[in-house]
């Protein structure tokens, strides 16, 4: 369990979408700061003093290096920051996949590594913002690096767990941000989105499910996996 007052936050990807939103609600449940993280530190706009442009490119090594001495005195990451393609797993361009791996995956697993001991000497928490897709692979190579991070976030569970971080995994569907602005599906509002998860990291929560097809989509991991591709696409039947 995780008391939001006075915590330090690093937030990435937090100059749009659900990152701003998770820098609106923190500052209103009363963070001490938020280190507002981004590639181009200039399209964060503080208008709150707590708020802390930060130069960050989850993709590139010596940019997170460069974050983690400027920003010592983390102790709640939010690992918000990502991007969405969706190509073909089979296409013989594997630019696409490696694109999101390296954003979507290997991105988030070196920043929890860069701040991990920062973050247990204050006893703090990892968020992971994951995806529905991570356990139904219709985004292609965006799914395929989501499920990593599904799995990196398990295995940052067990292994920070003794030292005292909460780490807490992320899922919904489609959420109304730039990233989705081609997709004609409902959405949900970054707002709910985003106070789900605060709400689940103070009360102690492991994993948030955000929305209805999180559920659904979890509630049938269980089932072979004919069956679970047929509930949602009665063509794989």
């Amino acid at each position: 369990m995780t008391t939001l007052t006075h915590q330090t936050v690093l937030v990435t990807g937090a100059n749009r979408g659900i990152g701003a939103e998770f820098v609106a609600q923190l500052l209103e449940r009363g963070v001490a700061k938020v280190y507002a993280a981004a590639r181009d530190p200039r399209s964060i706009d503080p208008t709150d003093p707590r708020v802390v442009p930060l130069e960050l490119d989850v993709a590139d090594e010596e940019s997170i290096a460069r974050a983690a001495e400027a920003a010592a005195d983390v102790s709640i990451l939010v690992n918000n920051a990502g991007v969405s393609l969706a190509a073909p797993i089979h296409s013989t361009d594997p630019a696409s996949l490696r694109q999101e791996m390296e954003v979507n995956f290997f991105g988030p697993v070196a920043v929890a590594a860069a701040f991990a001991d920062r973050v247990a000497e204050r006893s703090g928490a990892v968020i992971n913002v994951a995806s529905a897709l991570s356990w139904f692979a219709l985004g292609g190579t965006y799914s395929a690096s989501k499920a990593a991070l599904w799995s990196a976030t398990d295995s940052l569970r067990l292994e920070l767990a003794p030292r005292g971080v909460q780490v807490l995994g992320v899922h919904m569907g489609y959420v109304d941000t730039d990233m989705t602005s081609g997709v004609e599906a409902p959405k949900a509002a970054p707002s709910d989105i985003v106070r789900q998860v605060l709400d689940g990291l103070e009360s102690g929560a492991q994993e948030v499910l955000a929305d209805d097809t999180a559920r659904q989509v979890r509630s049938g991991l269980h089932l072979p996996v004919g069956e679970r591709y047929a509930a949602f696409l009665p063509q794989a039947r």
